[in-house]
């Protein structure tokens, strides 16, 4: 849920405000005019000159209050209207600033002096064009000022090189001007240079320590950088100065409903909405907690009520097509999840919901293509697979959706692989060579070049684009994974750990991770996986791999905890965490409790044969050998190949007293390079003679 869909708040994405600003800027006006007249003139120029002084502190909203109380009590003051203007701007109000703007230079405000502020009030209107135009007659005393709108008006048009000399210029005429450096720092974050952006913001904040704007950007950047835990205090401090700042509470909002503290987020959705009335980041918020908690009916009704502002947001669409599911509504999931799979091919998530729409609107065949990219990859997931499979018997080949279906059941997953190209690689190379500096244009023609089986020239490729793009994590995971594929391990440890200080997301977690158990580094591994969930506490691919660690090192009562709360926020629907409940009870000596979840785990999944060895293995160590073997002998038929399995029947037999095929299981065990158990399987076959 971070932050509203496809970050809101970044440049290219103000028009947003507009919508919000012109119902905001409605309720305001009524309440400036329906309210009773209570300031005379000498009243209203001192509530002008606290307004003015609330600006300068960075409180906005007391500002625009104190401003409109000023105004209305001496109307024909320009200073008065000019200081209304400018709060109104500092809160995104285009229409309400532009409005005041307009009054103070009818009442005599010099009009040489407001085309920065006009320009800011247009951008703010979604009407780039018009601003460019009008920044341009910008006063030389407030260059600066002019020149950071013409980048965020460059920004919006997609033209990033010209935003890019823009600021480059106001940072040369204004060094130590901080909304200067926060500007800088969005661009750059839009931008994906996150070296840059968080270097940006740090000097914006040291600058002026208590803008708001500054104080949210590092929020925003220490949460992405750090977690969610490490940007909290940021957005309060922002809170602090100003405790109904729209955009400071949206990214509070979200990074608390993240973090798992729900009521606190959506309380503070409310301040959000009590801010700027009818905001849609706010409802898309509270609409996306409403659907955590499996409330599909309360969550369409919210996120009706933005009017279809979001409609076309990538986080919308995947909430939108997630819920229409839930409610049976098929062909508008397959509007929304289409969209957004075009966008965001990718994105597996996406592909999975579409495959399941299409699977229940009887179009297997186009289900099974949505998934053709993700199950060839060595590493595809149980789900995908399992669709896929199911997708093969609704055209009745039997034969392909067994294949899928024992994938889906095999206990382990294969090494990662990149998605298979969309097109040729002379079509993908000419397509790069338009965008050379940036890392999600190359992305495809890597793909295409590991497909061709061209590993050094997509290793030459990735290695380019980190050179060129050193501040952004994207550049470092792409080289990471060509190294993962080329068995660099070492070096992709490298790569990911960049990249990981860039951004500390759950991707580039799990990734690192895996990096670091694969080269034999399992503490560093541990450890960036305990720091990942010191800051993300509520993440469940995080949580899940925590408890499987724990599991495997024999650390019992820490993987029960670990597993006990994925259940609690997940639910017992899960086969695979019921087997590993029963896998850690039974290790802790809690036999009865082990039976039990893996009775549950077996009745989801009777067909995979982890859950049937885990279930099997409860019932051994709870003293039923005769019902374990039944298990434990389905588990081993299902897939031969898997040596932990084999190793839990020997047992098993050893304990019956059936020592050849004690010994047969112990030895086929042996076999397997990576089985860990060998010492112990050594020395039972020694015992069994």
């Amino acid at each position: 849920m971070t932050s509203s869909p496809n970050r809101l708040r970044a440049l290219p994405l103000r028009r947003l405000a507009v919508i919000g600003g012109a119902i905001a800027v409605f309720a305001v006006i009524a309440w400036f005019w329906l309210r009773p007249v209570g300031l005379d003139r000498v009243s209203a120029r001192d509530a002008i000159a606290r307004s003015a002084q609330l600006l300068k502190a960075d409180n906005a909203n007391a500002a625009r209050a104190e401003g409109m109380a000023g105004v209305r009590g001496d109307p024909n003051n320009p200073l008065g209207h000019i200081t209304l203007a400018m709060a109104m701007l500092a809160l995104d109000d285009g229409v309400g600033a532009e409005a005041e703007i307009q009054r103070a230079v009818d009442t005599g405000y010099d009009g040489r002096l407001v085309p920065h502020l006009r320009a800011h009030a247009l951008l703010l209107q979604g009407e780039e064009e018009k601003a460019l135009a009008e920044v341009e007659k910008t006063d030389p005393r407030f260059r600066p000022y002019g020149l950071r709108i013409r980048a965020r008006a460059m920004t919006a048009l997609g033209n990033y090189a010209a935003a890019n000399e823009s600021l480059d210029e106001a940072v040369r005429i204004a060094p130590n001007d901080a909304l200067v450096w926060a500007d800088v720092g969005r661009f750059r974050f839009t931008a994906g240079d996150l070296l840059g952006a968080a270097e940006a913001s740090d000097r914006a904040v040291k600058l002026a320590p208590g803008n708001v704007e500054a104080l949210v950007l590092r929020g925003e950047l220490v949460r992405s950088q750090f977690g969610l835990t490490a940007a909290l205090p940021w957005f309060e401090r922002a809170l602090s100065r100003d405790q109904d700042h729209h955009d400071a509470l949206i990214e509070y909002a979200a990074t608390l409903g993240d973090s798992g503290r729900t009521t606190d987020a959506v309380a503070v959705t409310r301040r959000a909405l009590q801010s700027r009335p009818g905001s849609a980041q706010a409802y898309y918020l509270q609409a996306v907690i409403a659907a955590r908690g499996g409330r599909f009916d309360l969550a369409r009704s919210i996120l009706e009520k933005t009017g279809g502002t979001l409609d076309s947001m990538p986080g919308a669409l995947l909430l939108g097509g997630t819920i229409a599911i839930q409610k049976g509504e098929y062909e508008q999931a397959l509007v929304k999840l289409r969209d957004l799979v075009a966008r965001q091919p990718m994105n597996i998530t996406a592909r999975k919901l579409l495959a399941v729409a299409l699977l229940r609107t009887d179009s297997a065949r186009n289900a099974i293509d949505t998934l053709r990219p993700v199950v060839a990859r060595g590493d595809a997931d149980s789900y995908a697979l399992t669709l896929v499979g199911r997708g093969y018997e609704r055209i009745g080949e039997r034969g392909e959706a067994a294949r899928y279906l024992d994938r889906a059941a095999y206990p382990a997953i294969g090494q990662a692989d990149p998605f298979s190209s969309d097109g040729s690689t002379p079509v993908l190379a000419a397509e790069a060579a338009q965008r050379p500096t940036d890392p999600g244009a190359m992305i495809p023609l890597i793909r295409g070049l590991l497909s061709d089986g061209n590993k050094s020239g997509a290793l030459a490729r990735a290695q380019d684009i980190v050179a060129k793009n050193r501040g952004a994590p994207a550049a470092h995971v792409l080289l990471g994974d060509v190294l993962m594929m080329l068995g660099r391990t070492a070096d992709a440890v490298a790569a990911y750990q960049r990249a990981a200080d860039l951004r500390f997301d759950e991707p580039t977690m799990l990734r690192l991770v895996e990096a670091q158990d694969r080269a034999g580094r399992r503490a560093d591994a541990a450890n960036a996986l305990a720091l990942f969930l010191s800051q993300n506490p509520v993440s469940i691919a995080a949580l899940r791999l925590s408890a499987h660690w724990q599991l495997a090192a024999g650390e019992y009562d820490a993987a029960i905890d670990s597993l006990e709360d994925l259940r609690a926020r997940i639910g017992d629907g899960d086969a695979a965490l019921n087997a590993e409940l029963a896998a850690a009870y039974a290790g802790a000596g809690e036999f009865g409790t082990a039976v039990e979840f893996g009775e549950a785990a077996y009745g989801l999944a009777p067909g995979n044969p982890a859950v049937a060895d885990a279930f099997g293995w409860a019932m051994f160590r709870a003293g039923d050998a005769g019902g374990a073997i039944e298990l434990l002998q389905k588990a081993v038929a299902l897939t031969p190949r898997h040596a932990g399995l084999r190793w839990h029947l020997a047992q098993v037999y050893a304990a019956s007293n059936r020592k050849a095929e004690a010994k047969f299981h112990a030895q086929a065990a042996l076999s397997d390079p990576s089985f860990a158990d060998k010492a112990a399987a050594q020395a039972l076959i020694a015992k069994l003679g």
